[in-house]
């Protein structure tokens, strides 16, 4: 097949050169037509593709809107947790829309960047609800294929995978860890595709952990992205059940223990921890359970 008759997506896309947009530009003049004030956001945020922690949030008086956030698309809420303020926006479904908003967030000052996605189950490794520590992700979307390489996976950083699990087993939060498939239409999850996925042992599908690791992996940005195992594509009655107010306790508590536990830099610094450090052992927050 000649060069010109391929998808774009598999084409000339030039992956270790600069982009000429940038989010700065976008920052700077989301500031001046909003007129906000310059602020970075906390070290530690979240991406809440359900909305249904943010939902909870605020429903429960926790958290307020960031009056300083520069984005035309989305909202930054702030919220306390274990002593430090962790950022968070929600709704941000699909590898576009979820890089997009973490492209920002690391231009404005964050450094650990925390996923939660529901996902439907591809290998069954338990009856959902249950939490997967993505390692790596099939790249069936497009968004990955303008950071990397054309590749099946898109893998996350090993070190600061291992430290996930690290925290998340050391405050008792039940784990699985494995493989996903980010795929950019989940209404085309036919039979065959979900055989193909299976066959190279992917845990479930989601919509934005291979785009995020892509990005992470060609910017050296800190990502950690987790898949809610929540249904199995409805094929059965009483399907996608979170659990109480959407599993967001069960969430909280996975946010909790990664940040005050997971460094915010390859240096070993927290959210709150002093220059150099790890921060306080994790003690998990009464309201959360």
């Amino acid at each position: 097949m000649d060069n010109d008759e391929l998808s774009p997506l598999l084409r000339d896309k030039a992956t270790d050169e600069p982009s000429v947009f940038r989010p700065e530009a976008l920052i700077r003049e989301a500031r001046r037509q909003k007129g906000l004030a310059s602020a970075p956001v906390p070290p530690v945020c979240v991406l809440d593709p359900d909305g249904d922690i943010v939902r909870h949030l605020r429903r429960s008086g926790l958290t307020e809107r960031s009056r300083t956030w520069p984005c035309y698309h989305s909202e930054l809420d702030i919220f306390p947790l274990a002593g430090r303020q962790i950022g968070i926006v929600g709704c941000a479904v699909g590898a576009p829309y979820a890089v997009l908003v973490a492209e920002q967030m690391f231009a404005l000052g964050c450094g650990l960047l925390i996923s939660i996605t529901s996902a439907g189950q591809i290998v069954p490794v338990g009856p959902p609800p249950y939490f997967v520590v993505i390692d790596r992700a099939l790249r069936d979307e497009g968004t990955s294929h303008h950071y990397l390489p054309p590749a099946a996976f898109a893998e996350a950083d090993p070190a600061l995978i291992a430290d996930a699990v690290q925290a998340l087993r050391r405050a008792q939060v039940p784990i699985q860890v494995g493989s996903t498939w980010t795929t950019d239409a989940p209404f085309r999850e036919t039979s065959r595709a979900i055989e193909d996925a299976r066959s190279h042992g992917v845990l479930g599908v989601e919509m934005e952990a291979a785009a995020l690791y892509a990005f992470a992996a060609a910017h050296q940005r800190r990502i950690v992205c987790l898949a809610h195992v929540t249904n199995q594509m409805g094929r059965d009655g009483e399907d996608f059940e979170k659990g109480e107010a959407g599993g967001a306790g069960e969430a909280l508590h996975v946010i909790e223990a990664l940040a005050s536990s997971v460094p915010t830099t390859r240096s070993g610094r927290t959210g709150r921890a002093g220059r150099g450090g790890r921060g306080p052992a994790f003690r998990p927050s009464a309201r959360w359970r």
